[in-house]
C-alpha cells in the first residue's frame, strides 16, 4: 500500500531521474563551464553520446528539449549550435526582441546601474584586470578604426561590469541583452565622449564608489539614448 498507517505520505521520493534529464544536465554543465560558447557548433550525436554515457536516442531527445527552450538551435544539414548560455538568457532574448528599443534601454538602465554599484562593492583584482584589458582593446579598435573589434570590446566591457557583481542570476539575465547591446554599439563621432564615460564607470568601480559607478552608467546610457 502507498502511504503510512497514519495516512501521511512522505514528501520525498526516490524516483530516479531519466537518462534524458541526466544528459540535459551534462550539456548544461558544458555550457556553464564555458566549454560550449554561444555561437559554437556542438559535437555530433555519437561523440556526445560517448561523452555523456548515454545512447544517441537519449542525446537526440536532450538536444530537442534544449532547442525547444531556445538554448540550442538545430540547423538542418549543418548541425546544432549554442543559441544561449542557459534557459534564462534564451527567454530574455525572446522577450527583448518583442519590445521597443526604448523599453529595452529602460530595463538596461535599471539593471546596469545596480550592477555597476554592486561591481564597485564586490569587484576583485581579477575583475579589474579583465576590465582594463577590455578598455585597452576598445581603445586599440578606435585607433585602428576597426568597427567589429570595437563592438566586441565595448560589449565585453558592459558584460564585464555585470560579471564583476558575482551574482549568477544577474549575469544570466543580462546575457539576454547581448544581441540588442551589440546592435546599439557604433564606431562614430560619439565614440570619444563614450570613451570618457566608460573610463568614469571603470574608475568608480576601481575606487569602490558604488554611487559614482551608478551615476556614471546613467550618464553613459543617456548618451546612448540620444
Amino acid at each position: 500500500m502507498i502511504g503510512r498507517k497514519d495516512g501521511i505520505v512522505p514528501l520525498s521520493t526516490t524516483t530516479p531521474r531519466s537518462l534524458v534529464d541526466q544528459a540535459i544536465d551534462g550539456m548544461r554543465a558544458l555550457l556553464a563551464d564555458g566549454e560550449w560558447a554561444v555561437g559554437a557548433r556542438i559535437p555530433p550525436e555519437p561523440e556526445l553520446a560517448a561523452a555523456l554515457g548515454v545512447s544517441r536516442n537519449t542525446v537526440r531527445e536532450a538536444v530537442r528539449a534544449l532547442a525547444h527552450t531556445g538554448v540550442l538551435e538545430v540547423r538542418r544539414g549543418d548541425g546544432t549550435y549554442v543559441a544561449a548560455a542557459n534557459e534564462v538568457a534564451a527567454m530574455m532574448r525572446r522577450q527583448v526582441g518583442r519590445v521597443d528599443l526604448q523599453h529595452v534601454l529602460e530595463v538596461r538602465h535599471a539593471i546596469e546601474t545596480r550592477a555597476a554599484a554592486l561591481a564597485a562593492e564586490r569587484r576583485t583584482e581579477d575583475d579589474l584586470r579583465a576590465l582594463t584589458a577590455v578598455m585597452e582593446r576598445r581603445a586599440a579598435a578606435v585607433a585602428a578604426a576597426d568597427a567589429a573589434a570595437f563592438t566586441d570590446a565595448d560589449a565585453e566591457f558592459h558584460l564585464g561590469v555585470v560579471a564583476a557583481t558575482h551574482n549568477p542570476l544577474l549575469i544570466e539575465l543580462y546575457a539576454g541583452f547581448e544581441d540588442t547591446l551589440r546592435a546599439t554599439i557604433h564606431l562614430d563621432d560619439e565614440t570619444t565622449e563614450l570613451a570618457d564615460e566608460h573610463v568614469a564607470v571603470f574608475d568608480a568601480i576601481r575606487a569602490r564608489d558604488a554611487g559614482a559607478a551608478a551615476a556614471a552608467v546613467t550618464g553613459l546610457l543617456h548618451t546612448l539614448a540620444r
